[in-house]
């Protein structure tokens, strides 16, 4: 147990630093997305700046995703950038009966677009997660891979989540990216190192009244 209260107190502190990490990089001003990303490490939660177009037909849907209690998908859409190479960019959530582009003829904006964004990593977001289908169109976790062969470009290592700056007709809406990280560590470390405490007190307790029943 006390071993236990020690993890999640170390966790406590990975948590607290990573917030930390997370908060700086988002409250800095945005910078021009290099056009080669080398390390994508070092602009993890950075706000960054990209110009190009939307290319719509190669739209992806992230699914399972909830705003405000309300289920639908987060739309992914290949975004072709003026010095030439292709990105995968989030621009938000739409609800399920929006997923169909036709349904938000307004948000599939065309032409040359400047987008702010915020450069996040990819990966499993939950244990359980189901396996993605792409035949369906269908993902439900950022998998660099099957979404760079999607949209016919040469696999990522990042992908852009588009800020809250509203889009025509109001969908997708932008903004969906998870800063916070839920830190419940601390209450976590209590627990077990009061059941630590707790049972040391009965070990004790325990050993004095078989002392006393000894002959």
């Amino acid at each position: 147990m006390l071993a236990l209260g020690g993890w999640q107190t170390q966790r406590l502190s990975w948590k607290a630093a990573e917030q930390a990490f997370r908060d700086e990089r988002v409250a800095a001003e945005p910078i021009e997305l290099p056009a080669a990303v080398e390390e994508p490490s070092a602009l993890h939660y950075r706000r960054v700046l990209v110009e190009g177009e939307f290319l719509h037909e190669k739209e992806m849907r992230l699914g399972a995703r909830s705003h405000r209690g309300q289920l639908g998908f987060q739309i992914i859409t290949p975004f072709k950038r003026a010095s030439g190479n292709t990105i995968l960019l989030n621009r938000g959530w739409v609800p399920l009966e929006r997923k169909e582009p036709r349904h938000r003829r307004a948000g599939q904006v065309a032409g040359q677009v400047r987008v702010e964004g915020l450069f996040v990593p990819g990966g499993h977001d939950a244990w359980f997660a189901p396996e993605n289908r792409p035949d369906q169109n269908i993902w439900y976790w950022v998998d660099f891979v099957s979404l760079s062969a999607a949209a016919g470009i040469p696999t990522q290592n990042f992908i852009v989540d588009a800020g809250p700056a509203e889009n025509p007709g109001g969908f997708p809406i932008g903004g969906q990216t998870i800063v916070t990280l839920r830190n419940e560590h601390l209450s976590y470390a209590i627990t077990w190192y009061a059941l630590a405490v707790g049972l040391a007190v009965i070990y004790v307790l325990f050993m004095r009244r078989g002392r006393k029943a000894a002959p």
